[in-house]
């Protein structure tokens, strides 16, 4: 039930938080909710743009990203998936080449990625879905990375969910809000929005500065995808902790 609303208890739950803390935020009007009966309701809907527009910044706190992915893994820590966002990721679907030089050649040069994975069914509905994602709300974050995908779930577009990732040459304008320029993309494409949500929480505490370095770096698709996989294998075990 995607639009269901949700009590505050069972909010705090969902996103990983203290409802003592949440209610100070929906108090003072840093979250997206409405009292009725003198008590508070979420919409899982609208909380679940909020909390990824709250995870799409590299400055997040990194016990709060634990606390997401903890909150939005159904095993919890006793087993933590060591290759959450990798095992997403095929070499078929990298590309350190990628031509494109406007915000629009992006986004279909990203579809046609996804199409050379052959797990995708709807190359033009994921299209559409992006364009439509990024006129809401752009999805460029600090230090040139962009992270663009649908704003609800696809199940429908692909046989599994999937994750891809481009390099251009030269970064382009693609909407910063933090006025930098964007080179390096990662189109995540989820089934379900809990299992979105878990995979930024961890795409987030994966891109640190030493592996954007490597990934603006690296010579082959080889390469960058080792690179993540190492960088993954190494949070997964911080999560444990």
């Amino acid at each position: 039930m995607p639009y269901q609303n949700m009590t505050l208890e069972e909010f705090a739950k969902h996103v990983g938080l203290d409802a003592r803390d949440v209610k100070k935020m929906a108090e003072r009007d840093k979250i997206p909710a409405q009292k009725v009966l003198g008590k508070w309701r979420f919409n899982r809907a609208e909380v679940t743009e909020w909390l990824q527009q709250d995870m799409l910044n590299l400055d997040i706190n990194e016990t709060r990203l634990r606390a997401i992915e903890q909150a939005m893994s159904e095993a919890g820590t006793r087993d933590i998936d060591q290759h959450l966002v990798t095992a997403l990721m095929s070499l078929n679907g990298i590309d350190l080449n990628l031509q494109a030089r406007t915000k629009s050649s992006v986004l279909l040069e990203l579809a046609g990625l996804a199409d050379r994975t052959g797990l995708l069914w709807d190359q033009p509905g994921l299209l559409t879905a992006l364009q439509a994602r990024e006129s809401l709300c752009c999805t460029a974050l600090p230090k040139g990375i962009a992270i663009p995908h649908p704003r609800q779930p696809m199940p429908y577009v692909s046989s599994e969910p999937f994750i891809c990732f481009a390099r251009l040459s030269k970064g382009i304008g693609y909407g910063s809000p933090f006025g930098d320029l964007t080179d390096l993309f990662f189109l995540i494409c989820c089934h379900e929005d809990r299992h979105h949500l878990h995979v930024l929480a961890r795409m987030m505490r994966i891109l640190t500065d030493d592996v954007i370095h490597g990934l603006r770096n690296a010579e082959t698709a080889e390469q960058a995808l080792a690179l993540l996989i190492e960088r993954e294998e190494v949070v997964a075990k911080q999560a444990i902790k």
